[in-house]
């Protein structure tokens, strides 16, 4: 016997509130609805099967506007009460709500979720509604210009539709429904699209701790806008930069590689779910970075789908479209891949992803280097700590083989004492500020100065 599911359930005897799952399974995948049998599975029989039999088709076909098959079947010596519901292609109601299916409960469907099932059997995504009051006039021109800007450097648009007018570059990128912009034409290019979708910006705060908010800021303007402006505003104000020497040329090195955290700022725009009135969210810690959006899976996807799509199966593909062409997208379909990709050749951790329910986080962990190396801290690698070689500081020993050969390379030093060339690199910065060691001459042709 199969227990109760997304397209079972039971039920001991019938009532017209149940009605709310006929409608919810014809809203969902379809279903059977099984009077006669209660919450446990045992069947409990029905004792007006003929009378519903005949009386719940044209119910439901009366109050639901919907076609259904009821068969009155026997099993263990009763009989019971089978109503065998489609799946529809249109929404339906049920006394003005609407109800879906979802695993063994019904689920009323309310605010961003009724708009986007509603948008979903008409075979539309929400960024394709036309938004009236909104003319190609009311557009921002910066937003217009960075785009043919883009979108040049780029290829994928030709001389032609760059130097049409702002309406006919619109009518390209299928932004335009009859006589009005569509929304996603508002997102992308409305210097203040938060004035008509709600929570269309971004919020980045650095928290000292989880409830302790330090300082904030806030992040409007078109898509285009947002997605450069965030970038640039958590590498200038909200991360620190590790600073190290590779013989005298200073190199600066964030706990999240620049592609990466511009991909995940990238993805968060293109894939939240603008009907949810809440802004993606950023926070920064000392020891990590989260990144918050509304987002909404494909049916059927989970997390291991995810981390393949990007543009590919974008939640909202006119903005997606407009990215790509822009060449702010690289590629269709590669996805979170890039990320991690990023991440591997910076040699930075990864980024750990969790979905709940319409919750996308995306959160970096910064690694323990970078966080020795903004303190001023001498860490030793993993590679030092088990050699059984750490008695004394790498800064030591450093200064007694620069001492013997002043040629020593960095590479040279970091195979002699089975370290990385980074942590040479760290040690010989802390040297020279300490006024230990001086470099003589060019990065090439050069010699190290130990000095007492």
């Amino acid at each position: 016997m199969t227990g109760e599911n997304q397209t079972i359930e039971w039920k001991e005897s019938w009532r017209d509130e149940y009605l709310r799952w006929v409608r919810g399974f014809a809203n969902g995948r379809g279903g059977v609805l099984v009077i006669g049998r209660n919450d446990r599975g045992d069947v409990v029989g029905v004792s007006n099967g003929p009378k519903l039999l005949e009386e719940l088709p044209n119910k439901i076909r009366d109050l639901l506007g919907i076609m259904v098959d009821v068969n009155l079947v026997e099993e263990a010596g009763v009989e019971l009460l089978e109503i065998h519901v489609p799946a529809y292609t249109n929404p339906i109601s049920f006394r003005g709500r609407y109800y879906t299916r979802s695993g063994s409960t019904l689920q009323e469907l309310k605010d961003a979720a009724l708009d986007r099932f509603l948008l979903q059997r008409q075979g539309r995504t929400w960024d394709s509604v036309p938004l009236p009051g909104v003319k190609p006039p009311d557009l921002s021109l910066t937003s217009l210009k960075r785009f043919r800007e883009l979108a040049a450097a780029s290829g994928r648009l030709s001389a032609a539709d760059l130097s049409a007018s702002d309406a006919g570059l619109l009518e390209k990128l299928k932004l335009v429904e009859g006589k009005y912009l569509k929304r996603a034409a508002v997102l992308l290019f409305h210097e203040d699209p938060d004035r008509f979708i709600t929570g269309a910006f971004v919020k980045i705060g650095y928290f000292v701790s989880e409830s302790d908010l330090a300082y904030h800021d806030e992040i409007h303007g078109s898509l285009f806008s947002q997605a450069h402006a965030v970038v640039d505003l958590l590498r200038t104000k909200y991360m620190k930069a590790a600073i190290s020497y590779q013989g005298i040329q200073r190199i600066e090195r964030f706990p999240v590689p620049y592609e990466a955290l511009r991909e995940t700022v990238l993805n968060a725009l293109v894939h939240r779910d603008y009907a949810v009135p809440a802004p993606i969210q950023i926070r920064v810690y000392e020891h990590k970075l989260r990144i918050w959006n509304p987002a909404v899976l494909p049916d059927g996807w989970d997390l291991e789908k995810l981390l393949g799509a990007h543009a590919s199966h974008p939640y909202n593909p006119d903005v997606a479209n407009a990215f790509f062409r822009s060449g702010e997208i690289e590629s269709w379909g590669r996805g979170i891949e890039k990320i991690f990709f990023a991440c591997r050749k910076a040699d930075s951790p990864p980024p750990n992803i969790h979905v709940d329910g319409y919750d996308l986080w995306v959160e970096f962990q910064f690694s323990r280097e970078y966080l020795a190396a903004v303190k001023g801290e001498d860490v030793l690698d993993d590679k030092e700590e088990s050699s059984g070689k750490s008695s004394g500081k790498s800064s030591e020993k450093i200064l007694d083989l620069l001492t013997n050969d002043s040629l020593l390379t960095i590479p040279e030093l970091a195979e002699k004492l089975q370290i990385s060339t980074r942590a040479v690199e760290k040690n010989l910065h802390k040297l020279q500020k300490a006024g230990r060691l001086k470099r003589i001459g060019p990065t090439r042709g050069g010699h190290w100065e130990v000095r007492k």
